[in-house]
């Protein structure tokens, strides 16, 4: 009987503390709440006129003027979470024109050149909302390309080569493989348009086929006592076959816009309303064409800079830590330059807008393969520089077995995380295989051919 009264007596007490400290953790906790209102509704007063608008939309221009150049700026700048390493521009920038440290340079401004880059990608996309997508998508080739540009300038042939080839690879292998991934945890199976896939991989299976000709014609004239002019009738056939390419891109542009539109319209934009994966959706735009235009130049000089100082400070970095600029140019640029994008494909796979990742993955491969590196090619025919589709033998395998690889995996229009984990696997591998590459490798088929002919 005692037992069971002091059994229902520290009950009793033990539901009262539960039920005070219950209700002083709800009084704590609406508490923090009401704190965290004033301070927001104290900020938000701060930022207000006396009529409660808004301070960068007052009508006094010394007030609303620097009230929403500051707002646009912090909502361009809140765009997407890699802006943050912004503060390695300056520092790039200071220590390159110092002429500190090559290596100490490299990093500032491979650091600096992520957030340029994911920068430059927002603001061709809001420039777009008036263009239209087809001239933004140009926009974006071109200025975004301005690390291989200005390599171009200084002659690293080499580091242009490979900073293409990497860019077509990191797309097809790592991004969609990532996309595959991502997507296939989140769901058993995705689905997607395979005609236009199919489209895509088929004009990439093209531009493989141009570069695999001027390799193997240049290892085939090898075999000639006269190979003095092999080099000019590499940089003929790559001239005639970059206008080709150049035709092939823009015909595919009055296909997909015009003739067969109706194809590429699942995969054309996000629904309205809807978060694209960077930071805004297809409604509501921050930046005005004029402001797009001025944002547009402004971030591409800067990256024209950072990419400058990048480019000088490679000699030294292959020297102090041993990698070869085939590396450097294949693996680690065009992750840098591609960073935004990334993230944006994998966010859409994730809310299973397959088409839409798709799109960006092969379909800014396409672009760097049809469109960026033909122009590369003709720029260099214009500044005078060496620059050829004639790639090493090693490197075009390579693009071929990767290009193979993604058109069987995309062939039947569905993916899942273990085809994700395939491309991964195989990137990881060529990775490595870059790694010990040397910049000088030789010709592997001549030879070759030399004992077959014997």
């Amino acid at each position: 009987m005692r037992s069971n009264i002091r059994r229902h007596v520290s009950g009793s007490k033990v539901q009262q503390i539960r039920s005070s400290a219950e209700n002083g953790g709800a009084d704590l906790l609406n508490s923090v709440h009401h704190h965290v209102d004033e301070h927001t509704a104290l900020i938000h007063r701060a930022f207000q006129n006396s009529d409660g608008q808004p301070l960068y939309k007052d009508e006094r221009p010394w007030v609303g003027w620097p009230m929403k150049f500051g707002y646009i700026t912090w909502q361009t700048l809140a765009s997407n979470p890699v802006n943050i390493l912004l503060v390695f521009v300056p520092l790039g920038i200071v220590f390159g024109a110092i002429h500190a440290n090559p290596t100490v340079v490299f990093i500032l401004n491979f650091l600096a050149i992520i957030p340029l880059a994911s920068l430059l990608s927002f603001a061709t996309e809001e420039l777009s909302v008036k263009l239209g997508q087809t001239l933004g998508g140009l926009l974006n080739a071109t200025f975004g390309n301005a690390v291989s540009i200005v390599a171009l300038k200084n002659g690293e042939i080499r580091i242009v080569q490979a900073s293409m080839l990497g860019s077509i690879l990191s797309n097809i292998l790592l991004v969609l493989g990532c996309c595959f991934l991502a997507g296939g945890i989140k769901h058993r199976e995705q689905s997607f348009n395979s005609t236009v896939a199919s489209t895509m991989s088929s004009l990439m299976a093209v531009s493989t086929a141009s570069l695999i000709i001027p390799a193997t014609l240049y290892a085939a004239m090898g075999r000639s006592n006269n190979t003095d002019n092999r080099t000019d009738n590499i940089l003929i056939l790559s001239h005639g076959t970059a206008v080709i390419l150049l035709i092939l891109y823009a015909l595919y542009l009055f296909f997909q816009l015009k003739t067969h539109a109706d194809l590429f319209d699942e995969e054309s934009e996000p629904e309205s309303g809807e978060d694209d994966g960077e930071g805004h959706n297809g409604e509501g735009h921050i930046l005005s064409p004029w402001a797009a235009g001025v944002a547009l130049v402004i971030i591409t000089v800067m990256v024209a800079v950072c990419a400058e100082y990048l480019v000088d400070s490679i000699d030294s970095i292959v020297q102090s830590a041993h990698i070869s600029r085939t590396f450097i140019g294949l693996i680690l640029l065009p992750i840098v330059g591609n960073a935004a994008e990334h993230v944006t494909a994998v966010v859409v796979a994730m809310k299973n807008k397959m088409d839409l990742a798709i799109g960006v993955a092969i379909g800014s491969s396409m672009q760097i393969a049809l469109l960026v590196t033909p122009f590369l090619v003709i720029l260099g025919w214009i500044l005078d520089e060496p620059m050829s589709l004639q790639f090493e033998i090693f490197e075009t395998v390579v693009f071929f077995l990767a290009v193979l690889v993604t058109n069987y995996l995309i062939s039947d229009g569905k993916s899942n995380y273990l085809e994700g984990a395939m491309l991964l696997g195989m990137y990881i591998i060529i990775a490595l295989a870059f790694y010990v590459y040397p910049d000088n490798p030789g010709d592997p088929i001549s030879p070759l051919f030399s004992v077959v002919s014997q």
